[in-house]
């Protein structure tokens, strides 16, 4: 059976266990803290970071490319728009979170309030989390724009733009740090994200003695 190595709060990873779930593949998953630079892991990753993919036949698919890999590989579902110009367009946002809110936002507050108390590797920074505080209303009103005028963040269909996304927010959400009484239109977005089958076992994530607000769990909020 393919083997993923991820870490429960790695946005990135989280893509990834939505993208097999939708796809009704199965996996053995491996949590994998990655700043313990096992050179077991280090031998399938040399960056050291999950999420790492390692098929049935010995093949290893890493990071990013695990997205693309799954669409090639197992198209149906399809997780990107059929349109050329709405797949360039979830292309963008997936960049955007991944990249973009990931630095502004999950690094400075999931980065900083859990990871470096599960790692040991510091005390936390109130500047970055403050930071990321601020940050986080600039993401909400842009996925706020965005599901005001399309039925999913990309245009008609739910795509690896909406996954994305979701991984990101659910990170943070696990901290309790999204204002989400400030923003009904995102809050109703995720809402949908996260009642879909493919991402409730995420819901059911939990870094020992840090356990998740209430509402983190409820499909209704």
């Amino acid at each position: 059976m393919r083997t993923l190595y991820h870490y429960p709060l790695s946005p990135s990873s989280r893509r990834v266990r939505v993208a097999l779930a939708e796809k009704g593949l199965e996996y053995e998953a491996v949590v994998e803290q990655p700043w313990r630079r096992r050179p077991e892991f280090l031998a399938l990753n040399p960056a050291g970071e999950v999420p790492v993919l390692v098929e049935d036949d010995g093949a290893v698919v890493v990071g990013g490319a695990i997205a693309e890999y799954l669409e090639e590989a197992h198209p149906k579902p399809a997780l990107w728009p059929a349109d050329i110009k709405a797949r360039a367009e979830a292309r963008r946002l997936v960049q955007w979170f991944e990249s973009k809110f990931d630095r502004e936002v999950t690094e400075n507050l999931v980065g900083e309030k859990v990871i470096k108390r599960v790692s040991a590797l510091g005390q936390p920074s109130g500047l970055a989390i403050r930071a990321g505080l601020a940050n986080i209303h600039l993401h909400l009103d842009y996925i706020t724009y965005l599901a005001e005028r399309r039925t999913w963040l990309a245009g008609d269909s739910y795509s690896h733009a909406d996954i994305a996304a979701g991984a990101q927010i659910s990170a943070v959400d696990y901290c309790d740090l999204v204002p989400w009484d400030d923003y009904p239109e995102a809050k109703d977005w995720y809402a949908r994200i996260k009642s879909r089958p493919s991402f409730r076992p995420l819901l059911l994530d939990f870094i020992p003695g840090i356990p998740p607000p209430p509402h983190y769990q409820d499909l209704d909020f």
